[in-house]
């Protein structure tokens, strides 16, 4: 993808509608794109607000009003019907009317709950926006850092690590590429070297064969990374070989 591909993708990021490679390849391109990456924190804000602006509960009294006008309100027949008298026998009008009066009664007591859900689809919605933007809010601060470092690496299965890390932010973020899906019931889990010492940094995207991770925790004295594949849900030190080890670019 060229450069002038990518910086039209700004908002699609922001609103994260990019397929996997192209989120990839322009979240490397935010680490050398200052002005795509103020583009992209504007229009996360943005999106946020207009997400907000949008939200409408129904009034507590809309559900009473509607039982009152279904005993009020006469249903009005069918177009084929209209102009002709019924033809049915007697007392089977009242039978359907109680019948379709149910009805409404019925859905007009489930629309309470349905408003009830739609809200709440609505907030769960607003806060997975929310904690996605201020991931790449994040992961935009530490690539556009003035003090960024990169390093990367070929890895195992001609997958391909790159680790950028900002002294000033003390944070890093991992983007792997062609990543080997893990085995059955294991995940990739990142560590930060302490001087030999590993510090659990986060869990890849099992399903993702390329990602982008805001390594968990500070950088502080950490000197490298390495990724050893782990049960799922991770373990507090590494159970395995490493399948890679990466120093970080001194400053």
């Amino acid at each position: 993808m060229s450069t002038a591909e990518l910086h039209t993708l700004t908002g699609a990021y922001a609103l994260h509608a990019l397929p996997d490679d192209e989120r990839v390849a322009f979240e490397r391109h935010l680490g050398v794109c200052g002005a795509c990456a103020q583009e992209v924190r504007e229009l996360s804000a943005t999106a946020a607000r207009l997400g907000l602006a949008v939200s409408a509960v129904p009034p507590p009294a809309l559900r009473d009003r509607v039982l009152r006008e279904i005993t009020t309100v006469r249903q009005e027949a069918p177009s084929h019907a209209r102009g002709s008298r019924p033809t049915a026998s007697p007392g089977r009008t009242g039978r359907w009317s109680t019948y379709a009066l149910a009805a409404c009664v019925a859905a007009a007591a489930a629309f309470g709950g349905v408003a009830v859900w739609q809200n709440q689809v609505a907030q769960d919605a607003r806060q997975e926006a929310a904690r996605a933007q201020l991931h790449n809010e994040r992961v935009a601060q530490v690539l556009t850092a003035s003090d960024a470092r990169t390093s990367a690496s070929d890895l195992a299965g001609g997958a391909r690590g790159t680790v950028v890390v900002s002294k000033s932010v003390n944070r890093a973020v991992f983007l792997a590429s062609d990543m080997a899906p893990p085995p059955g019931g294991k995940v990739y889990q990142l560590w930060f070297n302490d001087e030999g010492t590993m510090r659990s940094a986060g869990l890849m995207n099992p399903s993702a064969s390329d990602d982008t991770v805001l390594l968990d925790g500070p950088v502080d004295s950490a000197s490298g990374m390495g990724i050893t594949v782990e049960p799922t849900g991770g373990s507090e030190e590494p159970t395995s070989d490493p399948v890679a080890l990466m120093d970080f670019q001194d400053a």
